[in-house]
């Protein structure tokens, strides 16, 4: 990053054929994943006639993998050839999802197989994000992270607008089954593409013992002036939204704000339309008023808008309304600090980390959603469905406390090619440079 400069210019991704490959392959397979997410409940409620608690360890086994990344990420880091481990995780995920559409067809389909196939893609998606910020950095130019991805960003958001109504009419269509056979296909087609990228890739040259490797990337975050306190701000507001999660959102604007499901989901879909707004404004902020302060304004209009729907009172419209607003806003929030995040920490993390930090970071970010998703269910038993959404909004906007004292706040663009390391101006360096060591 520099200090109080704006950098080299970005370089345009439009015409550059091995991004627009992954691109795409990206693109399909955030389709396939929002169709799987419809999908395999349909499967365990409809063909197995399974609990309310048994959709819920469903969902929660797709998540567990992640308390492993840190192991696996520093697997991942001695491994030479990052971009075929992407591949092989494609392939698993295709394979495993395969294996339920092949079941329903034997009439052989049981609850224990959908929880192995949520767990083992979950899995191999763990596999894909670990190998992926090195394939990355070899892909994209470091004065382009931001337009990469905002563009990577604006795939998912525009899948989960296009994603449930594709889902939905596959599932009504073909029935569930085969609808994940849809999704598997968007994996292959991911793989292919994939392995149609060329890119040069960095040597091993030392082995270290696994736990060794994996302690490493956590006290890198850890002394990390940038990484820690991205990872303190990212994990206190994934624990927050968490409490308020989805689930609990649809149950508060059912019961306690009286909402019909179809104004529901109109909600929930201008909100996905902020994402997309966010994932596109998103660099354009970012030159404005610089990464650091994007990253600061995203922490908190990602997780205070909740706090609408919370205030939500009076006529039909008002109500709803506030439902709506509190979406898109929230989900112009979450892209203003995920594109940004997600750059940010593709400059600071050396190469031969790169893996090993993103396990790390992952075990705790991610680690973090499932308990804030539980305390939510607590609190909204005891204390009720709107205090608990407004808890999850004012604890989730004071997640910028940990960003504030950083160096966050002071970085106004990317370093230039070549000092991986540096996160900011000279101190900022020196500290950096102390935390590699």
């Amino acid at each position: 990053m520099n200090g109080g400069q704006d950098g080299p210019p970005a370089i345009s991704l439009w015409r550059d054929r091995r991004f627009a490959s992954f691109w795409a392959g990206q693109s399909v397979s955030q389709v396939g994943d929002r169709i799987t997410e419809l999908a395999l409940p349909l499967i365990a409620v409809g063909a197995l006639n399974a609990s309310a608690n048994q959709v819920a360890w469903l969902t929660a086994l797709i998540w567990t993998p992640n308390l492993l990344a840190i192991v696996l990420g520093a697997w991942v880091d001695q491994q030479a050839r990052k971009r075929r481990l992407m591949i092989l995780a494609d392939l698993m995920r295709a394979a495993v999802l395969l294996s339920l559409p092949a079941a329903y067809v034997l009439g052989a389909v049981t609850l224990t197989q959908l929880y192995a196939v949520a767990f083992l893609a979950g899995a191999a998606g763990v596999l894909f994000n670990t190998a992926y910020p090195s394939f990355f950095v070899r892909l994209v130019p470091r004065a382009s992270y931001v337009d990469a991805n905002s563009k990577l960003s604006a795939s998912r958001s525009v899948s989960q607008v296009a994603g449930p109504a594709i889902g939905g009419a596959l599932v009504q269509a073909l029935t569930a089954p085969v609808a994940i056979v849809v999704d598997a296909l968007t994996f292959l087609v991911s793989a292919v593409l994939i392995g149609r990228i060329t890119v040069e890739e960095t040597p091993v040259t030392a082995t270290a013992p696994l736990l060794r490797r994996a302690r490493e990337g956590l006290a890198f975050v850890v002394r990390h002036p940038v990484l820690r306190a991205t990872l303190g701000c990212a994990a206190t507001v994934n624990f927050f939204t968490f409490v308020a999660g989805s689930g609990l959102t649809v149950l508060f604007a059912s019961r306690s704000l009286g909402l019909s499901a179809g104004v529901i989901g109109a909600a929930l879909g201008i909100g996905a339309t902020g994402a997309l707004l966010g994932a596109v404004l998103a660099p354009v902020i970012s030159r404005r008023i610089g990464v650091g302060r994007s990253i600061v304004v995203g922490a908190v209009l990602f997780p205070a808008p909740i706090g609408l729907a919370a205030a939500a009172d009076g006529p039909l419209w008002l109500r709803a309304g506030a439902v709506a607003a509190s979406q898109f806003f929230s989900g112009v929030g979450v892209m203003l600090f995920d594109v940004n995040l997600n750059s940010l920490q593709a400059s600071v993390i050396p190469d031969r980390l790169r893996s090993r930090v993103a396990g790390a970071y992952s075990t705790i970010n991610y680690g973090i959603r499932p308990v804030g998703a539980v305390v939510g269910g607590v609190l909204a038993t005891f204390v009720g469905l709107r205090p608990t959404v407004l808890v999850a909004a004012v604890g989730g906007a004071l997640s910028v406390l940990w960003l504030l004292p950083s160096p966050i706040p002071r970085i106004r663009a990317l370093a230039p090619d070549g000092d991986a390391e540096a996160p900011g101006d000279t101190e900022m360096a020196g500290e950096a440079d102390a935390a590699a060591r």
